[in-house]
């Protein structure tokens, strides 16, 4: 049974497939861990021109955004 299994996984057409359910079943846990939480899609959504700004820039607006999740949180 295993040695049928690895022969099986051995041969490149199985074994591009395997990878393929593997990898997409793990972007789509990424995805799903994402936006499944609204305050987490926020936060990370808040970040998203974080590496465009000046540091006290991206200091302040992070505070900013964070507050803003925490006060709708408290609502």
């Amino acid at each position: 049974m295993l040695t049928d299994f690895k022969t099986w996984i051995m041969d490149i057409g199985n074994s591009q497939t395997v990878a393929l359910l593997i990898f997409f079943s793990v972007f789509i846990g990424i995805l799903f861990y994402v936006y499944a939480n609204r305050k987490r899609g926020e936060r990370l959504e808040s970040y998203r021109y974080t590496p465009l700004l000046d540091e006290d820039d991206a200091d302040r607006k992070v505070k900013a955004a964070e507050a803003a999740i925490q006060a709708k949180g408290e609502k």
